[in-house]
């Protein structure tokens, strides 16, 4: 039996403007993202500086637009110092939010040059765990000051002579969680962070900057934590974070694939805070999100924890994906894009080894993860304005959540290339869905591509000797008079482009 679904899609149901960043991803000091991941100087491929090139055309795939770093929870006991100057006089560090050794071999400057050949902007992070207003401001000085002051002449005297002009920067990493070093109150954040921002600004008034929200929906102090960090910084800031991680401990499929509900509704709450604060201060001024860590990130958990302390670059959240969390993946991609209006900065979490879209194997080959697929497509063809797509599918219920349509989709118009992307997830584990578009506002449009990614095996994984969960191009999307069919095999992700 196959279901249908009906789909409307018309160029004046806007929801706004795509921010390229929604498609940002992270790097942190943690496991083998820097060491053994983008940097490892005996490999074969490495650069001049000994990034892997192998690691950077991966990247390059994937248009990753802008990357946080240092991190993440690394973040709340780093030194930046410590992280520039000659090597050889470089400390190592124990790194208390991972319980590894941090060598300092990469540190900012260089992390910034990787990031160039990326061709990727750096979303920069300051410390307000171990640290406050000075370090962030001095760092600034650093990175954005062209000459003439004690930092910036710094960074010009380790051979930098321009500055590397960042423009968004993260006020620290989920101040709200007990696991953190220097955990706060949002009282204790919020005024920090306020003040930081302030001085950080006052060296640079170009510089977006990034709130800690909530690190995750569940946590006990969510909603009164976006609230109070607000009131004391929403004159300051750009952005209120969120972050989130799935994950499929119980096996249960139906329910896993419609965790991306839950990611909806935390959006449209934060939103809902950020506009109560807003209308309590009578501004003018408009908060959006910056969703900088999401993922799916459970498989490793267990085997993290007999990893043996203080070494360095432990293979640590090395979870190695299979083709159901590159449906959730996929789904979650679409719950980004449905908030285009607000969501403006994302980052997948992270980008090499650590849960991550790309794996390498030391002195040995790159590989590229299930997850990969979904989050490439829409970073490639997701550009554009996010329209509002009318949907009327078949549903279903699971243990958390009532009301699952099983076609999960959104759409992307891209007026200047004339170019429509539907973006579709079959969530039935049985059945084709067989989707009825009314597309007839774009006329002259026609179909160029319908990729799928399908498996029978919803744990068939990728390796590095060889690759089970890859996308292909036989779907039958079909337009006609205005009018686009498609049949969604069962539980695939897909990608319809069309074009005039």
């Amino acid at each position: 039996m196959v279901q249908k679904a009906k789909v409307m899609i018309d160029k004046e149901f806007v929801i706004g403007e795509i921010d390229k960043r929604i498609y940002g991803s992270f790097i942190e000091h943690l496991g083998r993202a820097v060491y053994e991941g983008i940097y490892e100087p005996e490999h074969p491929s490495a650069d001049e500086q000994g990034f892997r090139t192998d690691v950077i055309e991966l990247v390059k795939e994937l248009n990753v637009p802008i990357i946080r770093y240092p991190g993440g929870n690394f973040l709340s006991g780093y030194n930046w110092e410590d992280g520039v100057g000659p090597v050889s006089e470089r400390p190592k560090r124990l790194d208390l939010a991972w319980r590894a050794t941090e060598p300092n071999v990469i540190g900012t400057n260089e992390f910034i040059d990787w990031a160039n050949k990326v061709n990727a902007e750096v979303n920069m992070a300051v410390n307000l765990g171990t640290r406050g207003i000075d370090a962030a401001r001095n760092l600034v000085e650093f990175c954005n000051h062209p000459s003439g002051s004690y930092w910036s002449d710094l960074r010009i005297s380790h051979g930098y002579k321009d500055p590397h002009k960042i423009k968004t920067w993260c006020l620290g990493n989920e101040m709200d969680g007990p696991w953190q070093i220097g955990h706060k109150t949002a009282t204790e954040y919020g005024r920090l962070a306020a003040e930081t921002a302030k001085a950080m600004k006052w060296v640079d008034p170009s510089i977006e900057l990034v709130a800690c929200g909530s690190s995750n929906r569940h946590m006990p102090t969510f909603a009164a934590w976006e609230a109070e960090v607000l009131e004391h910084t929403y004159e300051h800031v750009e952005f209120i974070s969120l972050h989130t991680y799935y994950g499929n401990r119980d096996n249960d499929l139906a329910n896993y694939l419609a965790q991306s509900l839950d990611m909806d509704q935390f959006i449209y709450s934060v939103i809902s805070i950020a506009d109560y604060i807003k209308a309590k201060k009578r501004s003018k001024k408009t908060i959006h999100l910056s969703f900088d860590e999401w993922n799916v990130w459970y498989h490793s958990r267990e085997s993290d924890k007999q990893l043996e302390p203080w070494t360095t670059a432990p293979p640590q959240l090395e979870d190695i994906y299979n083709f159901e969390d590159a449906l959730l993946v996929g789904s979650m991609l679409m719950s980004l894009l449905r908030r285009a209006d607000r969501v403006k900065i994302a980052c997948l979490a992270q980008l090499v080894n650590v849960i991550a879209p790309i794996m390498t194997k030391k002195g040995e080959e790159v590989w590229k993860q299930t997850i990969f697929y979904p989050y490439m497509h829409a970073s490639l063809y997701g550009r554009g304005t996010a329209l509002q797509t009318v949907v009327s599918s078949p549903k279903y219920d699971c243990r958390d959540f009532t009301d699952v349509p099983f076609l999960d989709t959104v759409t992307v118009y891209h007026e200047e290339e004339e170019t429509l992307t539907l973006f579709a997830v079959n969530r039935h584990q049985e059945e084709t869905l067989k989707i009825d578009c009314d597309i007839r506002s774009f006329e002259g449009y026609t179909v160029k591509e319908h990729i799928v990614l399908e498996n029978k095996d919803v744990k068939a994984t990728n390796q590095h000797n060889h690759s089970n969960v890859v996308p292909h191009n036989n779907g039958d999307a079909i337009s006609n008079g205005g009018y686009l069919t498609a049949n969604l095999p069962k539980l695939s992700w897909n990608v319809i482009r069309l074009s005039k």
